[in-house]
């Protein structure tokens, strides 16, 4: 049965500060609730400079999560880790693994857009260097113990409330990712629901020796909405998602993705079938046509989405939609 994923980016196209304000409040609240009535996970994202505003922190973002919920995993998808000062991130997810209880988990990703690194005076050639340097730093920081760097000794504390360290799989969409995250003995996430790509990772593994990781294949839409009248929902959610599909189309460029939309407008963003909008009975049976890696990502702020529309999504899908699936 596929999982329940509530998903936040913090698109909010045009708002002023309070409303924004307001749209942070709205996504932990509705963290806080689908911790309440048993969602699986809550997915967070990063990327900068955005002129929508799109989520540059996702470790505070999470953090507050952390603080209204009890039971719900957390994962960063993706955490840019080159863009980070590998020290200070080994800490603040130390903290954060801590504040959650070891609710916790990131893909480790690359990232596709040179303008982020020119922001933070990354060179980005050198990115897939960048992020094999940080994450042997990370994994040294987080024993807990002193070390070399730079002629100085290094220690960061606290060590990680998971043992030895928060759960990490690598992103990417190609051989390359897979290679990397056989190499470090991390599991794999790819962008891009390719089995080649699990095929490639589990042969590396079995060169190195390394026992394999969880591969998580992408699979089932990009972002549900559950509406009784989809006609209805697209007539007042459709522009959100468009803005949403064609703003990640022009990031995203050649790279290869599972929701990579080529839509220009709303009619052929419905036809795509990335993004949908469907009814509990519709939600149901496309939940229970996905395996257990599957997922029905909610995304209910979705390209600035206002909160009470997206309230309307998700308490359907808790009424109508969580029983059916817990039945089998």
């Amino acid at each position: 049965m596929a999982l329940s994923v509530i998903r936040f980016d913090m698109r909010v196209p045009g708002l002023e500060p309070v409303e924004i304000a307001e749209r942070y409040a709205a996504a932990v609240d509705m963290a806080r609730w689908a911790d309440q009535v048993g969602f699986d996970m809550v997915v967070l994202s990063e990327h900068h400079a955005s002129p929508d505003g799109y989520l540059p922190s996702p470790l505070l973002l999470g953090a507050a999560i952390a603080s209204v919920t009890e039971r719900i995993p957390m994962n960063v998808a993706a955490l840019l880790v080159p863009l980070h000062d590998p020290l200070r991130l080994a800490e603040d997810l130390a903290v954060l693994d801590h504040l959650s209880k070891g609710r916790i988990s990131f893909v480790a990703g690359l990232g596709y857009r040179p303008i982020e690194y020119a922001m933070f005076g990354r060179e980005w050639t050198k990115r897939g260097r960048r992020l094999d340097q940080c994450l042997d730093l990370m994994l040294q920081a987080w024993t807990g113990e002193p070390f070399e760097l730079d002629g100085e000794t290094v220690q960061v504390t606290p060590k990680p409330y998971q043992a030895p360290h928060p759960m990490i799989f690598i992103g990417g969409s190609g051989p390359k990712s897979a290679e990397r995250a056989a190499r470090f003995g991390f599991g794999y996430f790819p962008s891009a629901g390719d089995p080649a790509l699990a095929e490639h990772y589990r042969a590396e593994c079995a060169r190195l020796g390394k026992p394999e990781g969880i591969v998580a294949l992408p699979s089932g839409p990009g972002s549900v909405f559950v509406a009784e009248d989809p006609d209805k929902a697209w007539a007042e959610v459709g522009p959100y998602l468009l803005h949403d599909a064609t703003t990640y189309h022009q990031w995203q460029g050649g790279q290869r993705s599972h929701v990579h939309s080529h839509a220009s407008t709303i009619d052929e963003l419905r036809a795509e079938g990335i993004y949908q909008i469907l009814t509990p009975e519709q939600t149901i049976e496309t939940a229970r046509s996905l395996d257990l890696m599957g997922a029905i990502t909610h995304h209910p702020l979705c390209g600035g989405t206002p909160p009470e529309l997206a309230w309307q999504s998700l308490e359907l899908f808790a009424d109508r939609v969580l029983p059916a699936l817990r039945e089998g």
